[in-house]
């Protein structure tokens, strides 16, 4: 019985006698979850930067268009042709990759346009031109985009 007592004894003093042999675990702090906020990447939630903030689009007006289309003709033509790309984008399809708002500030703000919206950022990197002011009012910008719902 004392040679049992003993050995526990003894083990127990070795077993406590051991150091600093034993492994560390560090704990790992979590990591903060960093959210980025998403923008939406369809091109027809994009406003652009100017005076049209909602335009409602109804049928076709066939007097719009004919005014559109001299204003196009009259304003557009050096640098934008309709099915091919020339100093600017080809425009045919432009009212189902843009939202009526961004085609309309894009006209009517160019110069802010080209500073703070991505996507005119990106087409002026593209075309390396940036789109020339016409000094249109809100009115012919509306015309000449009923003119382009035609060129689709």
């Amino acid at each position: 019985m004392k040679l049992k007592l003993i050995l526990v004894a003894l083990v127990i003093a070795v077993s406590s006698c051991g150091g600093n042999n034993k492994k560390e675990v560090k704990k790992e702090t979590p990591k903060k979850e960093v959210v980025k906020e998403v923008k939406s990447t369809n091109p027809m939630d994009d406003k652009g930067v100017g005076p049209v903030k909602s335009v409602t689009i109804g049928e076709l007006d066939e007097a719009l268009v004919a005014k559109g289309h001299k204003l196009f003709k009259a304003n557009c033509t050096a640098c934008h042709k309709i099915k091919k790309r020339y100093i600017g984008p080809a425009l045919k399809g432009v009212t189902k990759r843009q939202s009526p708002e961004w085609i309309m500030n894009m006209i009517l703000n160019p110069e802010v346009m080209i500073v703070k919206n991505e996507t005119a950022k990106e087409l002026l990197k593209e075309y390396n031109a940036p789109m020339a002011n016409q000094h249109l009012n809100e009115e012919q910008a509306r015309a000449i985009y009923e003119y382009f719902r035609t060129k689709n």
